[in-house]
């Protein structure tokens, strides 16, 4: 006959029950601290995780308590989601299976911290039980990798990606078109993605690349259906969108859900209505737009050439453009100085919030100012001073003069 969990309050289950929330996350911990690779991981890597285990567990105990199987459908729920999810970034699947393991070896020690002396045979089925469980993850998590494989990874998609490069690159594409399964369009709206990134450990930096290809795609097949092509390799991309009208909603959409995702800003370039002959030509306007409002601390958001018209002619080749850069030059050996005047120019005068941004006192700051106008020869509290030091910044981050040590 089965037995509810209240009417058997000193269970094993239902003790593990009554300490669930911190009985979770030191299963978390323990099957997170058992491999380099996954410290080095971006910190929300596992944020779905802790609720998870804490549903499952949950499910699990009452399953016990009832005395009832605790199938595999349900545990299912709980698990498919978060398999998913590792399996469409490629979270190594040993990596996986390694940490599942650790976490039901931490199942069984929480079990018998709790349990007395006489509750060997409750103990022995609450471990024949974690061992059915177990097996359920392990299954499910197989199943799911192999299935994530051939939907996600599909030669189509490789084939949508080639096409997206062929045309980009003004090459003859009928061919990528037909193994793509795509059709030809006349017209493109082209846009250019250009995600503000930090440098990521090497064991995480792959990973991040396939989440944000990942998020990228399914953003694109949500505001733009399936037809979209893109070239995205986790920080820059040209994504074609078939059709002559202008996609200014779905760039910004795009520019605003990206940089939600990633945790990054996002800008984006569109020249929207060009002929495929001039995909080319557009797709390389964009990208050079995107670049420069990239390099010069726009915020997210969609651009085109007339909103960097100063910053466009800034960069075009000449004597000005050389002699801008070089006023930059001293302090490229000084990045501390480097990341000073950036954030003095994103916040003007308030120093405070320029400094905060920083983790700088607002005197060091200041002082900091007062060596990059010695060094520079252009004072950036003044406002002639701070236009041309803005100019010059550009000009040095898109064709930086040759450095030579400086001493601050």
């Amino acid at each position: 006959m089965p037995v509810a969990v209240n009417s058997a309050p000193s269970s094993l289950a239902a003790r593990i029950l009554d300490r669930l929330p911190q009985f979770a996350e030191r299963v978390l911990a323990s099957g997170l601290g058992i491999s380099a690779s996954a410290v080095d991981l971006p910190a929300d890597h596992f944020v779905e995780v802790l609720p998870a285990i804490y549903g499952c567990a949950h499910a699990f105990l009452h399953a016990m308590a009832q005395q009832r199987e605790f199938t595999r459908d349900e545990v299912a729920t709980f698990v498919q989601p978060v398999i998913e999810r590792h399996a469409e970034d490629r979270l190594p699947l040993p990596l996986l299976m390694e940490a599942v393991h650790r976490s039901a070896q931490q199942v069984l020690q929480e079990a018998v911290a709790v349990s007395g002396p006489a509750e060997v045979d409750q103990l022995i089925e609450f471990g024949s039980r974690t061992l059915e469980l177990l097996m359920h993850i392990n299954l499910i998590t197989v199943e799911g990798y192999a299935a994530i494989e051939h939907s996600i990874y599909h030669p189509e998609r490789e084939a949508r990606r080639a096409l997206c490069a062929a045309l980009v690159g003004g090459q003859s594409a009928e061919e990528q078109a037909a193994r793509a399964d795509t059709a030809l369009a006349e017209h493109y709206s082209v846009l250019a993605v250009q995600v503000r990134t930090d440098p990521q450990p090497a064991a995480a930096a792959n990973l991040v690349v396939r989440r944000r290809i990942r998020i990228l795609q399914r953003v694109l097949d949500r505001v733009s259906g399936p037809t979209a092509l893109h070239t995205f390799d986790g920080e820059t991309a040209v994504v074609l969108l078939p059709g002559v009208r202008g996609w200014p909603e779905t760039g910004a959409e795009l520019a605003t859900e990206l940089a939600e995702q990633f945790g990054a800003d996002v800008v984006v370039a569109e020249t929207p209505g060009t002929r495929r002959e001039s995909v080319p030509e557009a797709a390389h306007q964009a990208a050079e737009v995107a670049q420069l409002a990239r390099m010069s601390g726009r915020p997210t958001g969609v651009y085109r050439l007339d909103d960097l018209l100063l910053e466009y002619q800034l960069t075009r080749p000449g004597v000005a453009r050389d002699r801008l850069a070089e006023r930059i030059e001293p302090l490229h050996r000084a990045p501390h100085l480097m990341e000073t005047l950036d954030a003095h120019l994103r916040h003007g005068s308030d120093r405070k919030a320029a400094a905060a941004e920083i983790h700088v006192h607002p005197n060091t700051f200041s002082y900091r100012l007062r060596r990059i106008g010695e060094l520079t020869g252009a004072d950036p509290s003044d406002p002639n001073g701070s236009r041309l030091l803005s100019a010059a910044l550009v000009a040095h981050r898109l064709s930086p003069a040759p450095a030579r040590p400086v001493t601050t």
